[in-house]
């Protein structure tokens, strides 16, 4: 497959107009259980264009953004320019180039998949402060609640090879609290939803890497197989894609 810090570079306007964001309720979720803080500096890991990123700078947090790629890094900087509190940085998971101890809190929102998971986690150890805490975020698209949803995942293991190996969902819940061995982390799932016409799933589509990018041969088949999918699923010009947002929250 392509390197992993180089897939999204052709796919960053579809990626910021159309990945969903993350409810504004965890970040309540993170101050009232965890004692979340306008105090705490934290390192968001490969933060790419600043989604997650955005949702903690909104808290009045110090937000430092690493992320390898170069493409989503600036595209966030000019998104976030706006907010003073937000520092960012080419680096990657297994290499932060922050200094020891520096951050209260790490966070990867779907990102940690792409991950050198033990390198990582020693990365994680050292650049946070004694009692920091880790979380792991997924915008967790569900494949089979609906029609047209269950139509939706079928389409991308028939029409993209590298689905089965790309998505998230290759991590289970064991592997993912695995990482915070010995410690135990809690996960808390919150609902969220998007609602598309047709050019907004088209978008939200192509912003995944293991889609055909135009030029690609079986672009146009994949585009024409969409056609057909939303047509047949559509309510009043619309389609709902669910997710279940997952927030992993634990200690190193």
């Amino acid at each position: 497959m392509q390197d992993s810090k180089q897939r999204f570079s052709n796919r960053v306007a579809d990626y910021v107009k159309y990945r969903p964001h993350y409810p504004l309720v965890v970040a309540d979720y993170l101050r009232e259980q965890y004692a979340l803080t306008v105090n705490d500096v934290i390192a968001d890991i490969g933060s790419g264009t600043g989604i997650l990123s955005q949702l903690l700078l909104a808290q009045g947090n110090t937000v430092i953004g690493v992320e390898p790629n170069r493409e989503m890094r600036e595209a966030a900087e000019l998104l976030l320019a706006d907010y003073p509190c937000f520092r960012s940085h080419d680096g990657s998971a297994e290499a932060t180039v922050l200094p020891d101890a520096s951050v209260d809190w790490v966070t990867a929102g779907q990102a940690f998949h792409w991950f050198d998971v033990p390198r990582a986690r020693a990365e994680f150890a050292r650049i946070l402060k004694p009692n920091g805490w880790v979380m792991l975020v997924w915008n967790d698209r569900r494949t089979a609640t609906t029609p047209f949803l269950r139509a939706y995942d079928q389409l991308l293991m028939t029409h993209t090879s590298e689905y089965a190996q790309a998505t998230h969902k290759n991590h289970d819940e064991a592997e993912i609290l695995s990482f915070f061995a010995p410690h135990t982390a809690r996960l808390t799932v919150f609902e969220n939803v998007q609602h598309f016409d047709f050019d907004g799933l088209k978008g939200r589509l192509l912003s995944s890497s293991y889609t055909p990018a135009p030029g690609h041969p079986l672009h146009q088949p994949l585009l024409d197989a969409l056609r057909q999918i939303f047509d047949a699923h559509q309510c009043d010009g619309f389609v709902n894609f669910e997710y279940d947002t997952k927030v992993y929250v634990g200690k190193l």
